[in-house]
């Protein structure tokens, strides 16, 4: 695009097209939905004293979410995965984060709720050099 002055401006970061590979966030994503909904659909929020079932789902989820991104692109990313389980009292719930860093860094996220808990699961692709 030239400006007043005739010279062209540079093409916007966001609009070049970046060599790195870029990890594929719709599959992890579609994985993701589908294991909380198998891991968690029947699932009750525990009584207090056994509470160590949810950090044993979240560390299982994680886990698996991680196994997962490594199998989908097993070099040149750095995974970082979040796991949290609330109970289910009539809130909702909502998960939100976004990527400002590269271009080729990702996050996907998922939710998952039933009646008696909710499960937000953000996962992380950080491009390493």
């Amino acid at each position: 695009m030239a400006n007043a002055s005739g010279l062209r401006s540079p093409t916007p970061r966001s609009e070049v097209s970046s060599p790195r590979p870029k990890f594929d966030t719709e599959l992890l994503k579609a994985y993701t939905k589908k294991l909380l909904s198998t891991t968690l659909g029947s699932a009750v929020w525990p009584e207090p004293k056994d509470r160590d079932r949810v950090k044993s789902w979240m560390k299982e989820i994680g886990d698996r979410v991680k196994d997962r991104m490594l199998e989908i692109q097993p070099k040149g990313f750095k995974y970082i995965v979040f796991t949290q389980i609330n109970e289910q009292l009539g809130q909702g719930g909502r998960a939100d984060m976004v990527c400002h860093w590269e271009d080729c860094d990702t996050v996907a996220q998922e939710m998952f709720a039933n009646d008696s808990l909710i499960c937000i699961c953000i996962a992380l692709a950080i491009r390493t050099y």
